[in-house]
């Protein structure tokens, strides 16, 4: 049985390698991987620590490309690998431009379809955006849908996607496990040499932001609340791997820069970051796969979005929703910050995202149906 894994970004290469590794265990399985290079340097970093060797690197990305460019590159593509390769199943994962024209590729060449990460909405097509319509059209498209939550698959029977959807968790959890037992055969020597420039003492803030959405005053505000919480509050470090978009640096390096207490660095390849996430005390981040990730840690999550697919962790009590409100953001890191008692009904909340076994789970699923 051949299947063929696509995918092209960071964060869908971390959510596919558990499951990749899962069904090349097994002979019945004739795997296939073809990414295509929609993140480049990124995607890289991930593929070598899970040691994943793809067939097909179509390496799509160029200088300011835009989504028309990259939907009708991967789409010529992906032509050329599915006739070669004529899977029994395609896997492709989550809400990205890959994904979605990964999933169109197959259903022309009417080869079955599984979606991992499926039914995650918003029901704001411009929020996140292109995300969130991405996530809408592949649902139509798929065969399969495994579902990270209970929410997700109910979201699915709205729009009348009922066949083959299973409640399996979230991959990124699986991902985030094995990726932490690799480190730790390593050895964490590089990893506190690296961050050799944080005082580990002191409670560690780990901020990620780059959404589109917010690019402009919402981003400045952002910045400005990081800003204050670090002359507040002398016992913090605040670290933040800043994103390469010039929307993201040029406020963020004019704001921010000239804090000793606040570390601007380079984005971190996948295992410094899960290193440093567990390193930390809480997280601020405007990134999804962050809000599953961190309360596996036991790291409380404030979400610097308006509006979030991800709502079980918010119900759960796993993450809060804060917004680009400067006021907000300062007042909610604040009660962390000084109320042992509400960080601890955070920390300790169990989270919604699942155990670890989703990949497990997928294996045997396709195991059964196919």
């Amino acid at each position: 049985m051949k299947i063929l894994f696509i995918f092209g970004t960071r964060p869908e290469a971390i959510k596919m390698a558990p499951v990749i590794k899962k069904f090349e265990k097994h002979n019945e399985f004739e795997v296939k991987v073809c990414v295509t290079g929609q993140h480049r340097e990124m995607l890289d970093q991930v593929l070598n620590f899970f040691d994943i060797k793809p067939d097909y690197d179509l390496n799509i990305m160029k200088p300011n490309q835009t989504l028309y460019n990259i939907t009708a590159s991967i789409i010529k593509e992906l032509e050329k690998v599915i006739k070669i390769e004529k899977p029994s199943l395609i896997f492709i994962q989550g809400d990205t431009t890959t994904a979605f024209v990964g999933a169109l590729a197959g259903y022309y060449a009417k080869a079955k379809i599984a979606h991992i990460e499926a039914g995650l909405r918003s029901y704001n097509k411009y929020s996140p955006f292109p995300e969130e319509m991405k996530r809408v059209l592949i649902g139509h498209l798929a065969d399969y849908h495994f579902a990270p939550t209970k929410k997700a698959k109910e979201n699915l029977y709205k729009e009348n996607i009922k066949k083959n959807v299973y409640v399996v968790g979230n991959t990124v959890i699986d991902a985030l496990f094995l990726g932490l037992e690799i480190i730790k055969k390593e050895g964490e020597q590089k990893y506190y040499e690296y961050f050799n420039f944080i005082d580990f003492s002191k409670k560690i803030i780990l901020v990620t932001g780059h959404r589109r959405e917010s690019f402009g005053e919402p981003f400045k505000n952002i910045c400005y609340a990081i800003k204050e919480i670090a002359e507040n509050y002398d016992d913090v470090e605040i670290v933040y791997p800043v994103h390469l978009n010039p929307n993201v640096r040029k406020p963020v390096y004019k704001i921010l820069k000239s804090n000793k207490r606040i570390h601007l660095i380079k984005p971190l390849s996948y295992p410094y970051f899960i290193w440093l996430m567990n390193k930390s005390y809480l997280v601020l981040t405007d990134s999804g796969g962050i809000q599953e990730e961190a309360p596996a840690l036991g790291k409380p999550v404030l979400v610097m979005r308006e509006i979030t697919e991800r709502t079980e962790g918010i119900k759960a009590g796993t993450a809060k929703l804060v917004g680009t409100d400067k006021e907000k953001i300062i007042k909610e890191v604040s009660v962390l910050l000084t109320n042992e008692v509400e960080y601890n009904n955070m920390a300790k909340a169990i989270n919604p995202y699942g155990d670890g076994k989703a990949s497990n789970r997928i294996r045997d699923i396709i195991k059964e149906v196919l």
